[in-house]
Order: C-alpha cells, then structure tokens, then sequence
C-alpha cells in the first residue's frame, strides 16, 4: 500500500521522485508528498488528491536528494494535514504501514513535551526519531533503538537535516526497496519506481538499515554493517506500461494468454516425469490448508473443489485475516499453501508464521521473487505473471489458477485417482489454452451486454460448486472497479431470504459449467426470472432460459475455471467504462495490503 521513492544523485531529483511515484500510481493513495533539500534546509509540499495536484505546485528548481510518498489513509482521513512527509526536529519521514502502538509512544512523547499536527501514526515516529535523538545524538543509533520501541509494520524514508547528502531507510514487515544506478541512488516500495534507471536492486529484510550517500550504499542490522546480494527483476519497462491500451486492466486482461502458457510451460512439458521433476514432492501430505485473501481467496476455493473432487483429499480454505487469530487442527501430513500476488499480503504473511511457528510444512505461490511470503515459506512456487499494475488483479489470479490445477494434477497421478486417457486428453487440452483464451477475449458480446445492464445498482452473481468460487471472483471485480453493489451467492441460498431483493430488470449472471448440477442452478435462476431478473448465462453447453448468454468452450474441469473468468472481467470492465469509473485505481482500495 502507498508509495515510497527517494533519490539521491546529481540533479532533478523531484522531477525523478515524481516519475517514480507515477510509476506505483497502481498501489492506490489519496494524497502525495514530496520532501528535498534546498541547500541545507528541508522542503515539503503536499497535497490532497492525484500526483497531478502536488505537481501543479512543486518548484522549478533542481535539488539532488528527496523523497516522496503516495498516502493510503489508515491513520486519519484524507487531507494535506495528514498526508507525508512528516517533520519533527531536524526529521522528516515517509512511510509505508502501522505502528501498532502508536497511541502509547505518542502519550509518553506529549509528557515529554511534544505535540501533534496530524491523526497520523506516521507524525509519532518521526517525533519518537526526534526525541531518541537527543539521547543518542546519531542518526544510526537513533535509528536502531527505534526499532526496539516500535511495533507494528513500516517502511521509511528518512532525511536529517544535519546530512543534506544522505538518505536513510528501515523497515519491517513492509516491502522497501534499494538501487543504485551510476552515482544515483534510490529507495522505493516497489521495483517499477526504479525501473527507468535500473532493473538491479537490493531487498531490505526486517530491520534492516540502509544509508543513502553520494556513490555509496551502506546496509546495517543489529548494530552492525553488512553486505546485501544484488537482485535482478525479471520483468522489463514496458511491462509497466499501457503499450497502446486503454486501460493496465485491459492490457492485462489480454495478457492472460500469454502468462497461462508461460506458467504452464515453466513447470510441465506435458509429461509425468517432468511434472514431478518441476513442482515439490506432495507424497507425504493427506490434509491442505490454502490461506489467502481476496482474489487468492478464490483461487483457493476453486483448488478446494479441484482437489476434493479429483483427489478426494480434504481441503480446508480460509481466508487469512480470520486464520491468524482461529484455532486451527493440524498435522504433520498438512500442508499449509499461501497464495498471494505480491508475496507481502500482512495477514497471509501471519498466517504463513503462524504455521511454522507450529511446526507445519509451508508452501506459497507468489509473484513477486524475493517478497517477504517467497523468503518464509519453506517451499515456494512462482507464477509468471510478470508486473501486474490494475488494482484488479487478472492475469496474476488466472495464473494462480493454472499453477492450482497443475498441483491438483500431481497429486492425481500420486494418489492414482485420474486414469490414464483423462491424463492425456487433460495434456491435449492444456496445450489449447492460450488459444481458447484468445477467442473469448475476443467475444465482442460483452460490450453489448454491458450497455444493457452498466446502471443498474445491483447486480448478483449465481452458482454452485466450483461456479459458486468462479461467481465470487466475477462480483469481486464487478464491485472493485465499478461500485456497483453485487453478491455472489451459492444458488440454492439466494431464495433464503436474498431474493427479496430482485425486482425488474435485476442483473443476475449465472455461471453453469458444472454439467452435474447443472438443471439445479437453471431451476434457482428461474426463479429470480420469475421475479423480473435480467439472466446473463456463462456456460459451455446451449442454454435458452436466459437474455444472454455467453458460450464457453467444453473443456475438463480441470481448466474450466481458467476460462469462464475472462468473460467475468471483461463485463466487469465494461461495465465500469461505461460509469466512467477510474478502473486502474479504484476508490479506497490499494494493489498490496500489507497493513492488517
């Protein structure tokens, strides 16, 4: 969540802050910041709003150190009062998280005499920096025993005004980031702010230390200096850009071909022996916990009916907010898996400590190489998503799926519970994906069912079994990105009280790729079409009781659910084109959630 860049280097510094807080627009934020020096004295400007407000009142002049910040509000409404950077003393300070006890340090600071500007956590530490200063009388000191005192989650970006030439960076449990790049320097929360200049970079671990100073990094833990291994993204420039499309929404929607194939080849060729060479040996496990949230969450679910109906192995599918604090029954044949896009998601990663601190084998499926999920995990698998910037997550969601089903297909051929042809038609179908992708990208009915349906106020989505899972993830994207008020619901519940709500013209989209139960979810959708329901149908057989219907291919159900999305996300989109909405950066919501 929010947005972190500083520089350090010889000339422009705000025009390099700015481009680069540009570059992580994606992670959602309610007002910017910029901090820098002019000649020995600290400067700030901020204001409530895009980048493009603080812009209209930044200086012509050059400086060559800074930093900047995009807020997501959590302390404290949206205004220029609480946006960053904070000042206290000779401080001045970004920051990325939650100080958990922020409300007992700013008690002991106000006794000591402080007082406070802002609603914010953020102006606490800064003012905690200020007054452990005075003790320690070092910057780096003051920086270690602030560590001791604060709980929580940050990433900050530190100027002193005492060393108009340094930059000063910490963190825990929140993602941060360091390059150099030919006498520049930067810290930023995440690689596409950086990548103008370099693709090379430094992960900073909890509570590790970092000094920016002219042509010199120097990394710090436990009092003491170290030396980081230099990282490589994998990604490129363009793939944080629209390359000609409207929206990163849709240049990722359209990229799902390509990331389905990329994730598949990666880890099976189409042959037994290569598929348990390239993913982890699951013998031993009889029980799985898959923890995650929002679109992960659903990802699980889908993995749930997978691996119960394919495997007939049990599955428990929790969402990770609510899993960190249960009381979970496990064993050692569990295996707890972790999915989350950015690998930094905070309640996953407590879910993912929690596991291990109990002793359980762990296993995530992540994005991002190096994330803070990716490094804890006992085992981690990647998807190949590549950089993923619409908050509504897409190609990172369908190829979780994929990565999902290639799983469930391992441990089918371990338990022997597919035969021998279903393996091989499942090899020939996998092959005809990035294909079959393509053709319902391409389905131009969605634009015109859109414009049927784009101002109603309510929408619900219907199925069961493995629709129900796809069904939620269709109104998480409806309601993300066009504030629509849209449910999904198991079909057979909507007449437990739910239906009370559907009159003329509702919106009801029901998904029907489940060919068991099929005649169960027509019956249940009739039903609202007796009331007035509108029946948008995604289905891979024929139907005609609907208004709409979009025709899926009949593929295994094994990759069904890697299909019937796509028509999911583009009506969502064309939904929220059509209302106008802000469908990169959606109100309220930020690409990586990692406070709690």
């Amino acid at each position: 969540m929010c947005g972190i860049v500083g520089y350090n280097g010889k000339e422009k510094a705000i025009e390099k802050i700015v481009t680069g807080l540009e570059a992580l627009e994606y992670r959602g934020y309610d007002s910017a910041g910029i901090a820098y020096f002019e000649k020995d004295t600290i400067q700030i400007l901020k204001k409530k709003g895009r980048i493009s407000a603080l812009k209209e009142i930044l200086p012509k002049k050059d400086a060559q150190v800074g930093i900047g910040h995009t807020r997501w509000a959590t302390h404290g409404e949206p205004s220029e009062r609480n946006a960053h950077p904070h000042r206290c003393g000779k401080f001045t300070l970004v920051h990325n998280g939650i100080i958990e006890n922020y409300l007992e340090l700013k008690n002991i600071l106000q006794e000591n005499g402080y007082s406070f500007l802002s609603e914010t956590d953020t102006e606490v530490a800064v003012a905690l920096l200020d007054y452990l200063y005075e003790e320690e009388k070092g910057v780096l000191k003051t920086l270690e025993k602030a560590m001791k005192m604060l709980r929580g989650s940050y990433a900050f970006g530190i100027l002193f005004e005492d060393t108009p030439d340094t930059i000063y960076a910490m963190r825990h449990s929140s993602p941060l980031i360091v390059a150099e790049k030919e006498g520049e320097e930067f810290i930023a929360s995440d690689v596409p702010a950086i990548l103008s200049y370099t693709q090379e970079y430094y992960l900073l671990d909890d509570f590790d230390i970092a000094i920016l100073k002219p042509n010199k990094i120097s990394f710090y833990h436990d009092g003491k200096e170290i030396t980081k291994e230099k990282l490589t993204f994998e990604g490129s420039l363009e793939s944080s850009q629209k390359e000609g499309y409207e929206h990163f929404m849709l240049k990722e929607i359209h990229e799902q071909p390509r990331v389905i194939k990329d994730t598949i080849e990666y880890y099976f060729d189409g042959t037994k022996n290569s598929l348990f060479q390239n993913l982890p040996d699951l013998k031993k496990y009889q029980k799985f916990h898959i923890v995650a949230c929002g679109s992960a969450y659903h990802t699980g679910l889908v993995a749930k009916s997978w691996i119960e109906e394919i495997v007939h192995l049990p599955v428990d599918c929790e969402i990770a907010s609510e899993y960190r604090y249960k009381q979970v029954f496990y064993d050692s044949n569990t295996l707890v898996i972790v999915i989350s896009q950015s690998g930094e998601t905070a309640d996953t990663l407590a879910s993912l400590r929690k596991a291990k601190k109990d002793g359980i084998d762990t296993l995530a499926i992540v994005n991002v190489i190096g994330s803070s999920i990716a490094r804890e995990a006992d085992q981690v698998l990647y998807i190949k998503a590549g950089c993923e910037i619409a908050v509504a997550t897409t190609k990172a969601y369908s190829a979780q799926l994929a990565l999902l089903s290639l799983l469930t297909l391992k441990l089918a051929l371990i338990h022997e519970t597919i035969r021998e042809d279903e393996f091989l038609e499942i090899r020939k179908q996998i092959e005809t994906l990035p294909q079959q992708m393509e053709k319902l990208i391409a389905n131009p009915q969605y634009q015109k069912i859109a414009s049927t349906i784009y101002e109603r106020d309510d929408i619900f989505y219907l199925g069961r079994k493995l629709d129900y899972a796809i069904s939620m993830e269709g109104a998480l994207k409806l309601k993300e990105i066009s504030y629509i008020n849209c449910v999904a619901y198991p079909a057979g519940e909507l007449k437990h009280g739910t239906i009370s709500l559907v009159e003329q013209k509702t919106p009801v989209i029901g998904i029907l790729t489940v060919s068991e139960i099929q005649e169960k979810t027509i019956s249940n959708l009739k039903e609202t079409a007796a009331r007035g329901a509108y029946l948008i149908l995604i289905s891979n057989e024929e139907i005609k009781e609907g208004n709409e219907l979009i025709l899926l291919p009949n593929i295994h159900p094994l990759l069904e659910p890697i299909l019937a999305i796509i028509p999911l996300q583009l009506l969502a989109y064309e939904i929220a084109k059509l209302r106008g909405c802000d469908i990169d950066k959606p109100r309220n919501l930020a690409k990586s959630v990692t406070v709690e």
